[in-house]
């Protein structure tokens, strides 16, 4: 098995998919968000090479502390390294481990679907990100398209992979009411979106660019507050229930 680029390993992931989780930070991403508090996950060339077995092993050694766990696979964009995600799924699945893959969905290509069909046997649970809804606002914060996310969430959609919708909630950027209606009404779309889930924007981040010599765009713009979050997942609540 090839091996892949890893930028790091979180060993107690509560957020990230269901249970206690170990985490696989995977190295390269296409997408350039403005609120990204992981830009030293960009370049496809840093990171360390790892073997899937290797990752498979440090699970193995603490796994009755997953037991109600799994393994999630995050980034960086974890579709930019398939065949080594698919490996390491494979790998996971011969254990009975649960996989969760943590991605934007960006790399997706219709045209090239057929390469996803081995992920689809060994993928368990999707957290898919979606950016923003409108295809301007959405390349003006992230430097890409829209549509590969969309087609991706149908691909798992036909293919009955269970789905969360994630959203992070941007003060000025993303949390209008018709913004965030929006979000409900993408996953409104899919019959297999299992859940919303809305994160807080903050700025934990901005000194890693600083550190990196990079400039940082949304500088001022202040963390979601608590009331504002509560907010927004009110508007989302009730409009999924329409």
């Amino acid at each position: 098995m090839p091996a892949g680029r890893i930028h790091s390993i979180e060993s107690f992931g509560t957020t990230d998919g269901p249970g206690v989780r170990m985490v696989v930070f995977f190295q390269g991403c296409l997408l350039r968000c403005a609120y990204c508090h992981n830009p030293d996950t960009w370049s496809c060339k840093a990171g360390r090479e790892t073997h899937p077995a290797d990752v498979l092993e440090r699970f193995l050694r603490n796994r009755n502390y997953y037991a109600h766990g799994g393994i999630t696979a995050s980034g960086g964009e974890p579709l930019l390294q398939l065949d080594f995600l698919c490996d390491l799924f494979e790998l996971a699945h011969k254990e009975g481990i649960h996989t969760c893959l943590d991605t934007s969905g960006a790399p997706f290509c219709t045209l090239e679907a057929g390469r996803y069909e081995r992920l689809a046997g060994v993928l368990d649970l999707v957290l898919l990100d979606i950016k923003h809804t409108s295809p301007h606002e959405y390349s003006s914060l992230t430097g890409a398209e829209l549509a590969p996310t969309l087609a991706f969430a149908r691909w798992l959609e036909l293919h009955n992979i269970p789905m969360v919708i994630r959203h992070v909630v941007v003060p000025g950027i993303t949390n209008s009411e018709e913004e965030l209606c929006g979000v409900s009404r993408i996953a409104k779309r899919f019959s297999n979106t299992q859940a919303v889930e809305l994160l807080g924007y903050h700025a934990l981040g901005e000194k890693k660019y600083k550190k990196l010599g990079m400039s940082y765009r949304l500088a001022g713009v202040p963390p979601l507050r608590d009331k504002e979050l509560a907010w927004a997942r009110a508007i989302v609540k009730d409009e999924l229930q329409k």
